[in-house]
């Protein structure tokens, strides 16, 4: 018998996982998450094979689905120095890089950006050639005093050669440093693609001391003999020299592996999904056994891109949201005692009203004791619940693209306080062990390359245009870790733009193989 490790890193909890061949659950455990993210993922590792006691050399694949990424933007911390090469000049110059980025952020990644002539226009024709010695000079301007280059082309999803030119030069004067090219990480808006890329860039550090912590932690375990991967934000998964290439795209894979979680445990391939953490809930999609993209530009730590995202609402509510009366009023959050719950919430013996204790005293939930709680007036609970239940229905309604009710697979520790009735849902789904749908997300996940590019049909028909593009996501997926034997097409979309010339159409492809 063969085994998966999953491990997802909430805002409260680290949950791990560890499922069998079957995909049948051994063991779990919740650990609270550290601030340094790092000692939770280690003690929910040891925690869960402790308790699985299972023969660790049989334990052949890990998965890491974690917040690192996030968190080092946010915090501006340990990103690496990059520098930004814009292939258009002139064309570009009237919106320099960074301009709209926080400043501390700026600083954290310096302020080394240099425009070049070159570009292609929409249907991929040359704006002008790609200025080499001018960016032969930059590389030697730049050597040593960087860590990262992002290099960003006008309309480079459209025509890569200028990006790709570029690369093997900067390779030939500064050796093997990490180099990010923009038609690989977003679409065709230059300047959200370019923030997104500048990102990726910096975080590449983060991703290779992740990754090599993680791999560190197993191999102490006794666990040696297991593949690792680092969760992707659709609900799959990739290697690590993949992670390493794209750490961007380990933001928000919490949420997606819920949702992927959601997928498995309720045997449903078109829903709501709603996950209750400690402190906040995300509600997404399952749309086809994945979660639905976002699609609109996203802001990450104050900066906007057009990278993929899961669609996504969160709200500040959980289990150990905070419940207050200010003149009169039931306040619901946004504060939470998070992973102090435990400690804090008056069904355990504190002194902080949470609503966990208001969905205790309504008879909706048996946690901790229910007698510590019964001197909490009903008629402010019934308010509470009523705010709390006014939240989730709005929320409900926003990310709903039908009128008709839909399934509703409510997942997390913290869907203990959500009722059985919610405006424009058909059905509760409450699928056993949801409170670690997370990590089991994770441990279940399959492996996926991803394709979104612009094709001029001036120049080939449609039908060579999706062939390629298939093509294209069936490498990917395979260069990310997935069994070239398996590998599905599991989502196609084209969408016609009317507003360039040339007949030019967006394809965006995604495939998914089992893994290796």
């Amino acid at each position: 018998m063969e085994y998966r490790l999953g491990i997802d890193v909430g805002g409260t909890n680290t949950d791990a996982v560890l499922v069998n061949e079957m995909m049948e659950l051994v063991a779990s455990i919740k650990v609270p998450t550290t601030k340094d993210v790092s000692t939770g993922i280690f003690e929910a590792l040891h925690q869960v094979l402790a308790k699985s006691n299972v023969d660790r050399k049989k334990i052949k694949y890990a998965m890491l689905g974690t917040t690192h990424a996030t968190n080092a933007i946010v915090e501006r911390k340990r990103l690496c120095k990059t520098a930004i090469i814009r292939i258009g000049r002139p064309a570009t110059e009237a919106i320099a890089p960074l301009v709209a980025w926080p400043k501390d952020l700026v600083k954290a990644v310096g302020n080394h950006y240099y425009l070049i002539a070159g570009g292609n226009e929409f249907d991929g024709r040359e704006i002008s050639p790609l200025d080499e010695d001018e960016l032969r000079k930059i590389a030697q301007e730049i050597k040593g005093k960087v860590e990262s280059v992002a290099v960003v082309s006008v309309f480079s999803p459209v025509s890569s050669k200028h990006e790709l030119r570029a690369k093997e030069i900067l390779q030939e004067v500064l050796g093997e440093i990490p180099i990010s090219l923009s038609h690989e990480i977003g679409s065709i808006g230059l300047i959200e693609r370019e923030n997104a890329t500048v990102l990726n860039a910096a975080l590449v550090e983060v991703a290779r001391t992740t990754a090599n912590g993680f791999k560190e932690a197993l191999e102490r375990e006794g666990v040696t003999d297991a593949k690792v991967f680092l969760c992707q934000n659709d609900g799959t998964l990739m290697s690590i020299d993949y992670a390493m290439r794209y750490p961007i795209l380990t933001i928000a894979c919490g949420p997606t592996n819920s949702i992927r979680g959601a997928a498995f445990l309720s045997n449903l391939e078109n829903a709501m999904v709603l996950d209750v953490g400690g402190t906040t809930s995300d509600i997404g999609i399952i749309s086809q056994g994945f979660p639905r993209e976002s699609s609109i530009a996203v802001e990450i730590g104050g900066v906007r891109t057009n990278f993929r995202m899961p669609d996504l609402i969160s709200i500040g509510l959980g289990g150990g949201t905070i419940i207050r009366e200010e003149n009169g009023e039931v306040k619901v959050g946004p504060d939470s005692v998070g992973y102090r719950i435990t400690q804090e919430a008056l069904v355990f013996g504190g002194k902080t009203i949470t609503a966990t204790d208001i969905a205790v005293r309504l008879g909706l939930a048996e946690v901790g004791d229910k007698e510590k709680v019964k001197e909490l007036p009903i008629e402010f609970a019934e308010r509470a619940y009523a705010k709390m239940q006014e939240m989730i229905d709005e929320a409900i309604d926003k990310i709903k693209t039908s009128k008709e009710p839909q399934p509703l697979v409510l997942v997390g520790g913290g869907s203990i306080i959500v009722g059985e009735k919610i405006s424009g849902v058909s059905q509760v789904i409450r699928p056993q062990n949801f409170g670690v749908a997370n990590a089991l997300g994770a441990a279940i996940a399959q492996v996926s390359g991803e394709v979104d590019r612009i094709y001029s049909l001036s120049e080939m028909t449609r039908e060579e245009a999706l062939k390629d593009a298939k093509q294209q996501a069936t490498n990917e997926a395979i260069k990310a870790g997935a069994n070239p034997e398996s590998v599905n097409i599991v989502y196609v979309e084209d969408i016609p733009l009317a507003y360039l010339p040339g007949n030019a159409v967006r394809i965006r492809v995604k495939a998914a193989g089992d893994l290796i």
